[in-house]
């Protein structure tokens, strides 16, 4: 008897031990509801109902809510889970008009670093919540899109308030997005900047840049706890109107030789693929990022996964120049139609350089010659538009003309006369004419020359007298430069150059440039 008891005892110690071994090594799961929060307070409150067929994800995996707007979803103990904002719904904003739409899983929070990370998160909650709000979503909207702001210091945030906020009060957009580099190192500024940019007064997604992350992290993996901490999951994705977006973190640091490089990482790719593969084939999907597309590690393996898709567009900055490139097959991609890839404008232009001007802020003209701004996206179903803007300049202030400004009549056909037109690209057409009856001339694209205005700029730097402010960087080849001499029958006298551009969009903008033909 005592036998018995002792075999049943031992049978019974050994199945508790491996019942708490299987469950130890079960993967931890967070459930919750997507809901539509009626009375706006961010909680679930009795009579408020859940929405059905909202994607919710950890970052790797995507699971939808069923009827009763319920998920559950796999967490380790360092998750971000997230919703994906579905078209005609918004999430909640914060004080600074940040979109919320996670909830932070780090019971030990982040480890220690010279900015601070996730304070510890602690328990799980028995439910993890996320409210929506009806939301007007029409098929064409228009969108704001910074480059790199990428102030390092108070006095530069002032800069981008004066320089581009200012005129962006009331502006008619669905929402803003910054394109990383958010700040210049200093992650303690971004309060400072959100503040700054909030006053816009648009919902403002932003994505982290290189100058973004926490140089003390000793891996990638912690790298974003402080952009972690004030915006959220580093990549992720939405619904707006008929656009699906996907933000990219494309940035890898490697702390033994603390530099970095462009690359998604097995995890991220993994959630794109998962992301891409739920959506129709003829959604237009946008994907958004820092570093350009042609630096990213996984490259042809995006391609393949995204070039199944009939229409896409993306955008980056990080060059602090302005660029349309346009992926084909000799570039690895094989879609039906190549595919369109912007370096956007900076809105630091060149790191808040140059001279300053009357009102005391640096000019900040780019590498290319154009100068600092933003763009505005115009969506409408699948298609899309772009319109560069330059900061504090009226809005078909497109193009800046290089000429003499005086030529003797005998020496005009051996003028030349230099165009660079700021957003413009390989389907622009550009056209010249002199006088008020003088015929259209075709310029020609100038490959590998530089602007003249920046270089001529340089060039006063490097004098005996150089001009205040801090010296722009070194000049970069441009990408959007034209060329064509002057007619050899222009009339002596005072003369308007006059410069028509046509853009891919159809969108046409006119320049002119006073000359004297003597």
């Amino acid at each position: 008897m005592i036998k018995k008891i002792l075999s049943i005892a031992l049978i019974t110690f050994i199945f508790v031990i491996l019942t708490e071994s299987v469950h130890s090594d079960s993967p931890e799961y967070a459930t919750g509801f997507v809901f539509m929060d009626s009375n706006h307070n961010g909680l679930m409150d009795q009579g408020e109902k859940g929405i059905e067929d909202v994607r919710v994800s950890n970052g790797l995996d995507i699971v939808k809510t069923d009827s009763e707007g319920k998920y559950k979803i796999s967490i380790d103990d360092d998750t971000i889970i997230f919703v994906i904002k579905p078209k005609g719904w918004m999430t909640p904003l914060d004080k600074d008009n940040l979109p919320r739409f996670h909830y932070i899983h780090k019971p030990n929070g982040s480890p220690e670093l010279k900015f601070a990370g996730v304070e510890p998160t602690g328990d799980l909650p028995e439910s993890v919540d996320f409210p929506l709000y009806p939301n007007e979503e029409p098929d064409e909207f228009r969108v704001l899109l910074f480059g790199d702001t990428q102030p390092y210091s108070q006095e530069e945030i002032n800069y981008l308030g004066h320089d581009v906020v200012e005129e962006l009060v009331a502006i008619d957009v669905a929402f803003g997005m910054s394109l990383g580099d958010l700040v210049g190192d200093k992650l303690d500024l971004f309060d400072s900047l959100n503040k700054t940019t909030s006053l816009i007064g648009i919902p403002w997604y932003s994505i982290m840049g290189n100058h973004d992350m926490n140089y003390a992290a000793k891996s990638d993996k912690y790298a974003d706890e402080t952009f972690e901490r004030v915006f959220g999951p580093p990549y992720y994705s939405f619904d707006y109107g008929s656009v699906h977006f996907i933000v990219l973190d494309d940035i890898i640091w490697n702390p033994e030789k603390r530099n970095y490089r462009g690359g998604l990482g097995e995890k991220q790719f993994e959630f794109v693929k998962n992301d891409l593969a739920l959506l129709p084939k003829d959604q237009l999907v946008v994907l958004t990022m820092h570093i350009p597309l042609m630096e990213l590690k996984e490259l042809k393996e995006l391609f393949q996964i995204l070039e199944q898709h009939e229409n896409t567009f993306s955008a980056s900055a990080h060059y602090h120049h302005q660029e349309h490139i346009f992926f084909k097959e000799k570039h690895g991609w094989n879609g039906e139609k190549p595919h369109h890839h912007l370096i956007n404008v900076t809105a630091c232009g060149c790191w808040w350089k140059g001279a300053p001007d009357e009102f005391n802020i640096p000019h900040s003209m780019m590498m290319d010659g154009a100068p600092n701004g933003y763009s505005i996206l115009t969506f409408d179903g699948n298609e899309y538009s772009i319109e560069y803007k330059a900061a504090r300049r009226p809005a078909d202030f497109q193009m800046s003309i290089f000429a003499p400004d005086e030529v003797s009549q005998d020496k005009t056909s051996e003028t030349e006369v230099l165009v660079n037109v700021f957003a413009g690209n390989e389907y622009s057409k550009v056209s010249m004419s002199v006088g008020k009856n003088g015929d259209w001339i075709k310029m020609e694209k100038a490959e590998g020359m530089e602007d003249p205005y920046y270089a001529m700029m340089k060039a006063a730097e490097e004098s005996p007298k150089p001009p205040k402010g801090k010296p722009l960087p070194n000049i970069k080849k441009c990408p959007h430069l034209w060329k064509a001499n002057l007619p050899a029958d222009v009339p002596k006298g005072k003369h308007f150059i006059h410069i028509s551009t046509t853009d891919m969009f159809g969108q046409t903008y006119d320049g002119y440039r006073v000359i004297w033909i003597r």
